[in-house]
């Protein structure tokens, strides 16, 4: 399966804006084993990794829950705060430690809105890591229910 990789916050931001992100950002470590959250919960905190893996889940009633998602360096974790009702879609946890930058929410869409121009650029990479996810999504579909798979391998 050929993939691109996720938009990165250090490439999709302009440096002034990835600065004075980076200036409300707090450097935390996750055990492993550690829920960051759960589908459903308040989104009130989103991470970029430095170090270590994330697999975001789903609950399936009566099962474990399904992996939909490792996530690795630079990527973000949860996109849900941007976008009301603010309430995580997956859940989260660590597979290994993880060092990760830890951003609140609330703090951050405040500077968005003081900030047009930073609102902006946040919610272009947000849209283009959702929109990457969706695509990786489509081909693991398509490789598990379509008859000849997505076509990606050759």
């Amino acid at each position: 399966m050929v993939t691109t990789p996720t938009p990165s916050m250090l490439r999709a931001l302009p440096a002034e804006h990835r600065h004075r992100l980076m200036r409300v950002a707090r450097e935390v470590t996750i055990p492993q084993g550690t829920r960051l959250f759960e589908e459903g919960g308040r989104a009130d905190r989103f991470w970029i990794i430095r170090t270590g893996t994330v697999e975001l889940d789903m609950h399936v009633p009566g099962r474990r829950a399904a992996v939909i998602e490792t996530l690795r360096h630079n990527e973000l974790v949860g996109w849900s705060w941007l976008f009301a009702p603010h309430a995580y879609h997956l859940g989260a946890e660590a597979t290994t430690p993880v060092r990760a930058y830890e951003f609140d929410a609330t703090a951050v869409r405040l500077m968005c809105q003081e900030d047009p121009a930073l609102g902006h650029v946040l919610a272009q990479w947000v849209g283009d890591v959702l929109a990457h996810r969706l695509r990786s999504a489509r081909i693991r579909l398509l490789d598990l229910y379509a008859p000849y798979g997505s076509g990606s391998c050759v």
